[in-house]
């Protein structure tokens, strides 16, 4: 029997009676599940052109942060995890092993207690930010019946509800995500409650604390909730430093009120102060190495804007609203 690209026949389309019977005839064929995954795809805005910075674990966080996602370390710790750090996608741009009609590809089950080979069908997808979009509206956001991991009060309980909602038959597919969100330096605490009232003690990530990026001064306190949210993304990155390099980060400046930034001869627009959503800035070195070490490593992990103060002593990471990539020296 002749077989037919559907895209061949949606060009030659021409309303005449038998390509109008065809179509309705395709269309009973469907399921609604089928449908409306089609016209969502189909409905989609154009999107940017990937490039290789996207298939990262920096790009998959900020692309699963843009679709909604309570927690995108998450995401980008599935993507990790099933694609192999963006290396093997189960179909075009599949980097989360999601199923359904597209390429049929050999994969790995746990099923009555041990692994097992199957052939299943996965979905092709024309770019990873409408991969991520797709997981991120059925798995973490509410869908139909499904309660989104996004109510999930910390990443670690979202990792654990993917699992018992179904995502993976892997019975340690949590701790999996988990361990790789802590190697990369995701914080694990509730975020949700981080405020500017949080008491010094609190852990922004397993190894800073609210207290080292005030410098444990109340003057430094912040007062608005999107100051606490800046601050959070800030010491993901820090973390990563502390991590990689398995020792203390030294944090030599973190917020400045506008008084304390005219007396220590800030500038006027500095990243210091906090004053507007994504905007903030740390100061840091680690404890006991190179700060010139230490700066080109960030050179190469930070996203965002990175000041060259090794002459000086430390590494400035910042973020200016709409994150853009900028380099300066002092």
């Amino acid at each position: 029997m002749a077989s037919i690209k559907l895209t061949d026949a949606a060009k030659h389309y021409k309303e005449l009676p038998h390509q109008i019977a065809a179509w309705n005839a395709l269309q009973g064929l469907l399921t609604p599940d089928q449908l409306s995954e089609f016209a969502e795809v189909y409905r989609a805005a154009p999107r940017p052109k990937e490039t290789p910075l996207t298939n990262t674990w920096d790009g998959v966080t900020t692309l699963a942060r843009q679709a909604g996602a309570k927690y995108p370390e998450l995401v980008a710790a599935q993507w990790a995890l099933e694609s192999g750090w963006g290396k093997h996608f189960s179909g075009t741009w599949n980097a989360f092993g999601l199923k359904g009609v597209g390429a049929d590809v050999e994969t790995k089950e746990f099923i009555n207690g041990k692994w097992v080979t199957i052939t299943a069908g996965f979905i092709n997808f024309p770019d990873l930010t409408t991969c991520v979009q797709y997981l991120v509206d059925r798995w973490y956001k509410d869908f139909r019946n499904f309660r989104g991991v996004n109510h999930a009060w910390t990443r670690n309980a979202a990792a654990k509800q993917l699992v018992d909602e179904g995502y993976a038959t892997d019975p340690t597919y949590a701790e999996k995500l988990i361990r790789l969100m802590d190697e990369q330096g995701s914080p694990a605490v509730q975020i949700q409650k981080f405020t500017p009232t949080s008491p010094f003690s609190f852990q922004l990530t397993p190894n800073i604390t609210y207290g080292e990026l005030a410098l444990h001064s109340e003057v430094r306190r912040f007062k608005w909730q999107h100051q606490c949210d800046t601050a959070i993304v800030l010491a993901q990155y820090a973390q990563k430093a502390r991590t990689h390099f398995g020792k203390p980060i030294v944090i030599t400046s973190g917020y400045r009120p506008p008084k304390i930034n005219a007396q220590v001869g800030g500038a006027t627009r500095s990243e210091h102060l906090y004053d507007a959503p994504d905007t903030g800035a740390i100061d840091f070195y680690v404890d006991g190495m190179s700060v010139i070490e230490l700066q080109r490593w960030m050179d190469k992990q930070y996203p965002y804007s990175l000041g060259y103060g090794a002459p000086k002593g430390f590494v400035h990471i910042g973020m200016r609203p709409g994150r853009p990539r900028i380099r300066w020296d002092y």
